[in-house]
């Protein structure tokens, strides 16, 4: 049996430095730094909108872009067809039962379920659908 001790010695070689490359410390790349978070009112209001312990408004609507939406109220969208006046569409949210008083929407603003500023954001959202 012939015997090739010049392959085994630079197989060896070979897998030792290999082990050495990989083990070569990297430089770390240089930590970006975050700038500010900037959120949009509407961003606010969506999140606002789609939040279940919040406004919740998917409970009851489809909305583009929200999950396991409901069908008791009609899908929200052209908003700003249906609500030319901004003001009125603040009212039908603040609360619903002053224009139809037989209307199924919680009054969020008038038991204080959001808070105002809450409901001019989600109202500057629905205006985008």
């Amino acid at each position: 049996m012939r015997k090739y001790p010049g392959i085994v010695k630079a197989t060896s070689v070979a897998l030792a430095l290999a082990g050495m490359i990989v083990s070569l410390p990297v430089a770390a790349a240089p930590a970006e730094t975050p700038g500010p978070v900037i959120v949009s009112v509407v961003d606010e209001g969506k999140a606002l909108a789609f939040d279940r312990k919040k406004g919740n408004c998917l409970a009851c609507h489809q909305i583009e872009g929200g999950e396991l939406p409901g069908n008791i109220g009609p899908p929200l969208i052209a908003m700003k067809a249906r609500f030319p006046d901004k003001a009125k569409l603040r009212a039908q949210i603040w609360d619903a039962t002053r224009a139809n008083s037989n209307s199924m929407m919680p009054p969020f603003g008038r038991l204080q379920v959001i808070s105002e500023s809450d409901i001019d954001k989600v109202v500057e959202f629905m205006y985008t659908l």
